[in-house]
């Protein structure tokens, strides 16, 4: 490993909880630094997709996730250091609420991260219904433990008259500096769904909506303060790990509306090991790209699809072909539903790719959610028996055949059980893996990728 130390500005956007606005602020600070010229870094603590998305639909180039749990602290810290090279600023949304993290502790928490990569903290605090109890709240995560960086508020959803109150108020109260508000922007409200936001891609007027928040903030906040405050950050460390690139292979990777759930810096290793990404589009592509060996379908919306994906049987015959044929498959969540046998609704069955034997379904609960260690009960196409990875689950579906390649186990309880369907050639799952958690991980599947093409070639 090489040793980097470099400086990064840097501001992490948290919040006493979900739904207080920390993505509508992020986006905000995000297009408003953009508009008065400055080079931005996005990054979310955690595991989510969905507002990395938006970030990257504001900046123009990817955001990534920061997950201490998944990646492991030096990991952490490269990947802000790495992708932040050249950037005027930083900006880091936090997760749930400040403390809130793997079951009653803190681990894994947007505080664990700020602590780790020594990252100034302000909060997003909405203040309606309270008055000098605001100050309160405000003194509370303050003094909870030590080494917080909270060092500052911005107001959400509050009016521009009623921001001279609270301002005054706190400044009076707490040691906290006020950085400012944003209004409650009817035209800037954002659909959910049953795994959160709708994804970018699917707000049709989403620029028009960044371009008001954007607006907005270079009003009513102190982006000059906010980017003195990220000047303040100390330099940061860590060691480079060793990606070595083993040949070229092709690799088709689908993406589009029913599958675009995808870790950034994930493929980022597969790209530095050799791996050329072809995107295709399992709903409207008739056919796979041309001289690729090896397959990825991330996980997405598939449930929403499943019409137009069914349909689409010349893709998924070739698919389930090639499969057949040894081409190395990796496949997360919506993917594997994608490549079970069928998909069931309450009205409807849907047959599709069945290069697994099952049938996914949808429920009103989420299954086996939040973070799991992943231990291999036999040799596979990702490692051998007995190695690990930690993961993710969120899903509200199930299947009749979860596999039992892997034992997964919650960290909060040491819960286990068996998932994933597994074999030398194939990895199909729920579970979310980031290949930055366990480099071998990717270089195996590149490996047998490169070998497939070595078969087919004699």
């Amino acid at each position: 490993m090489v040793y980097i130390k470099i400086n990064v500005p840097r501001l992490m956007i948290a919040a006493a909880g979900s739904n207080n606005g920390k993505t509508t602020i992020t986006t905000a600070l995000l297009k408003g630094f953009s508009m008065k010229g400055k080079k931005v870094a996005a990054y979310k603590c955690g595991p989510d997709y969905i507002d990395p998305m938006f970030h990257s639909e504001v900046i123009n180039v990817p955001s990534r996730n920061i997950d201490t749990f998944m990646l492991g602290e030096n990991i952490c810290r490269y990947v802000l250091g790495k992708n932040s090279k050249g950037a005027d600023i930083s900006i880091i949304e936090g997760v749930m609420g400040y403390y809130d993290g793997i079951g009653h502790t803190t681990e894994a928490s947007s505080y664990e991260i700020s602590r780790l990569l020594n990252c100034p903290t302000v909060l997003v605090l909405d203040v309606n219904g309270m008055a000098v109890s605001a100050c309160a709240l405000i003194e509370g995560f303050q003094s909870f433990r030590e080494g917080n960086n909270i060092k500052g508020v911005i107001l959400n959803n509050i009016s521009e008259g009623m921001y001279s109150y609270y301002r005054e108020l706190i400044e009076k109260n707490t040691n906290i500096k006020v950085y400012g508000f944003l209004e409650r922007l009817e035209n800037c409200r954002l659909e959910s769904r049953h795994l959160g936001l709708v994804t970018a891609q699917e707000v049709g007027n989403l620029s028009d909506i960044v371009r008001e928040l954007g607006e907005n903030a270079l009003k009513t906040i102190d982006m000059d303060g906010l980017y003195q405050l990220s000047l303040t950050a100390p330099e940061l460390e860590y060691d480079e790990p060793v990606i070595e690139r083993k040949g070229s292979v092709n690799i088709g990777l689908a993406y589009d509306k029913a599958f675009c759930f995808y870790y950034r810096d994930s493929l980022d290793v597969l790209e530095a090991m050799g791996a050329n990404l072809v995107k295709f589009s399992p709903l409207s592509d008739r056919k796979l790209p041309e001289n690729i060996s090896g397959l990825i379908f991330g996980g997405g919306y598939p449930e929403l699809y499943m019409k137009e994906l069914s349909q689409n049987k010349s893709m998924m015959e070739e698919i389930r072909k090639k499969v057949e044929e040894g081409m190395p498959v990796f496949a997360e969540c919506g993917g594997y539903m994608y490549l079970l046998d069928s998909f069931k609704d309450e009205k409807d069955e849907y047959n599709l790719v069945g290069s697994a034997k099952g049938q996914s379904f949808m429920t009103k609960k989420l299954h086996n959610f939040g973070y799991v260690t992943l231990t291999a009960n036999k040799d596979n196409l990702m490692c051998r028996k007995g190695g690990t990875i930690r993961a993710h689950e969120f899903h509200f579906s199930t299947s009749t055949n979860l596999g039992n390649a892997f034992t997964a186990t919650k960290p909060e309880s040491g819960r286990t059980w068996n998932c994933i369907i597994a074999g030398e050639d194939r990895f199909m799952g729920y579970p979310h893996l980031h290949f930055l958690g366990n480099i071998d991980f990717a270089q195996n599947f590149i490996n047998k990728s490169i070998d497939y093409t070595k078969r087919q070639s004699i």
